[in-house]
């Protein structure tokens, strides 16, 4: 008879010695990590360079506490955060802190602060930070950083993705950090968590994965209005792109982005009875009430160079007329491309800002310009004298609006 061979034990996926499997040098194979987290060829390097630029704008942060105290005899500097605390930072702590109308106060109130213009995203996030790291300089050095990284990351990726090249991702994201008002990007401000949701939807919709980009707009139009322009440009890719019924499924996802700005708006109603209370505050804190570009263009002038106004704001009003036109350039470069959502991006963003009393913050808005820094880099690429001769004449630009902002003077 022949012989029968004993059965093998039946193994079962959770067992300890089965599971995970075990390889035959006896180690355990590395848990992968989520796409999104895996970083690529060339990623590394991008990181990299995103960790030594935060060291050296914290380096000039450290040297401004000790060269220029607020007091002039002070025999020791003033804690490394303190040069953080600037200008918009106020806003965005006291609406973390206290809310939009604390005691009941508001725009019936003598020397209100108009803080109703600035979008509930970034203070909400604050707070929930604030909840595992007690000080607040703190959590919101932390919420840049983080967004940062992440920012820095889905922009190599959309260079990437765009021109099917790694050094063109790298030099995108040198050009940003290297950019004038890069300081930005460190401060407690939106521009950074902004673009921690702004880019990775726009990188999103390149993939066609339109739920994920829709949720991403929506929660960028939460931190800045700049979202619901990124909603239009999305909106605009879709229809270019979109083939067959499936892809049309996902059109009322399009609408999403509009939700944040819309909760918003129904909030200040409630507690002011005004519809359009942050428009109205921008007004009442910004001049920013309508007029038409050619005007806003020629008050911006007379600000910069009639000596009305003491010259570190004339420098900076001279900085929104020049960004004003690296905008309308750039823009006129993607019309050029047929880069229609980009240009329609650009496009919306440059009329809003450029139909004020006059120009405010265009040179900061410019770090939300992700085509502008991916276009300079595939040309840095054909004509290496570009990368050059930014390195050499813009980038110490940014050190000067560095220090100009973290010593407490207006930087946009």
């Amino acid at each position: 008879m022949p012989v029968s061979t004993p059965r093998r034990p039946v193994e079962f996926p959770d067992s300890p010695t089965t599971w995970p499997p075990v390889h035959e040098t006896g180690r355990r194979p590395r848990r992968s990590l989520p796409p999104f987290l895996r970083l690529g060829p060339g990623e590394r390097e991008v990181m990299w360079l995103y960790l030594l630029t935060r060291i050296g704008i914290w380096a000039t942060a450290g040297a401004v506490s000790w060269l220029f105290p607020t007091d002039g005899e002070a025999r020791e500097p003033a804690s490394l955060l303190a040069p953080w605390q600037q200008w918009d930072w106020w806003f965005y702590l006291h609406i973390a802190q206290d809310g939009y109308f604390p005691g009941q106060a508001g725009p019936w109130t003598a020397g209100w602060d108009n803080r109703e213009a600035f979008l509930p995203g970034l203070p909400l996030v604050l707070r929930a930070v604030h909840t595992v790291v007690p000080d607040w300089a703190v959590a919101g050095a932390l919420i840049s950083f983080v967004s940062g990284g992440v920012a820095v990351l889905a922009l190599a990726r959309i260079a990437r993705h765009h021109l099917a090249d790694l050094e063109t991702g790298r030099r995108a994201v040198a050009f940003l950090l290297l950019s004038p008002c890069a300081v930005f990007l460190a401060a407690g401000y939106t521009e950074a968590l902004f673009l921690a949701l702004a880019l990775p939807a726009w990188l999103a919709s390149q993939r066609q994965n339109w739920p994920a980009a829709a949720i991403l707009a929506c929660l960028a139009s939460s931190v800045r209005v700049t979202g619901l322009f990124l909603a239009a440009a999305l909106a605009l890719h879709f229809v270019l792109t979109a083939r067959g019924r499936t892809a049309w499924r996902s059109a009322p996802w399009l609408v999403l982005p509009a939700l944040a700005p819309a909760l918003y708006s129904w909030y200040l109603q409630t507690r002011t009875g005004d519809w359009m209370a942050w428009k109205h505050s921008q007004e009442r804190g910004w001049y920013r009430d309508f007029h038409t570009p050619w005007d806003a263009w020629a008050n911006t002038w007379d600000a910069a160079f009639q000596h009305t106004h003491p010259t570190g704001y004339a420098l900076m009003w001279q900085a929104e007329l020049l960004a004003m036109v690296v905008g309308v350039v750039l823009l006129a470069l993607l019309i050029r491309g047929r880069r229609w959502p980009e240009a329609l991006y650009i496009g919306l963003t440059l009329w809003a800002l450029g139909t004020s009393y006059w120009y405010t913050s265009i040179p900061r808005s410019t770090l939300l310009w992700w085509p502008l820094w991916i276009g300079l880099a595939s040309w840095s690429l054909k004509r290496p004298r570009i990368q050059t001769a930014y390195l050499y004449v813009v980038a110490p630009l940014s050190t000067a609006v560095a220090i100009t902002y973290l010593t407490g003077r207006w930087a946009g």
